[in-house]
Parts: C-alpha cells; sequence; structure tokens
C-alpha cells in the first residue's frame, strides 16, 4: 500500500476542511494518468498550505461522466455544501481545464474513511 499527495489550494480551503471532518466523504479527480496508479487500501495525504492530515481509500469508481457518477454516488457525499446536481456540474466547470478532462478521461471518486 502507498500513500499519495494531493494538495489543495487556499481558495478550496473549504473544502479540504469537508474532507477532513468526514462531511466530504468521496473526493474527486479527473481521472488522468496522474491518479490511476491510487488503488483501494493506499492512503491520502491531503495538504493545504502547512495543514495536512490523512484518509484512506476504501474504495475506488471511474465514471465516464458526471451523470454516471451521481446515479451511484449521492452528490451530497461528494459535494455537501451543494444544493442541486446543476450547482455541483457548475462547481466543476469553474475548476480551470475541468470540463475538458472530464470528457476526455472521466472521473476517479475515492470513497474516504
Amino acid at each position: 500500500m502507498k500513500t499519495w499527495t494531493l494538495q489543495f489550494q487556499q481558495v478550496d480551503k473549504d473544502n479540504f476542511e469537508e474532507v477532513r471532518s468526514g462531511v466530504k466523504e468521496v473526493e474527486t479527480r479527473a481521472a488522468t494518468v496522474r491518479y490511476e496508479p491510487v488503488q483501494e487500501g493506499d492512503s491520502i495525504r491531503f495538504v493545504c498550505g502547512q495543514e495536512s492530515f490523512t484518509k484512506h481509500v476504501t474504495k475506488k469508481h471511474h465514471f465516464k461522466s458526471i451523470d454516471a457518477m451521481i446515479k451511484k454516488i449521492p452528490f451530497k457525499r461528494i459535494m455537501p455544501d451543494v444544493n442541486s446536481i446543476v450547482e455541483m456540474k457548475k462547481r466543476y466547470a469553474s475548476y480551470p481545464g475541468y470540463e475538458g478532462k472530464i470528457k476526455k478521461h472521466g472521473l476517479f471518486a475515492f470513497e474516504l474513511k
């Protein structure tokens, strides 16, 4: 088993805190080759500025689209602070280059404990 590091920008500190507290149970990333090697049983060290903590990957999913993902995982487990799927999609679209990456590679969803 391996430990991976995921960096949060300071502007995304709220998301970092949601993962830390366990309110956000699922972390997603565009399914690029960078995240391909992360496996169930691995650990992820989350870092934001000088703060960090570690969670364990209990399940890893690969979805072709946001719509496919939300059929299997309730959107509130992924983005607990949004109030609708439309709002969730807007959030993904707000990350630079993310729409294209999702369209090309899909999404990885890491269930955390």
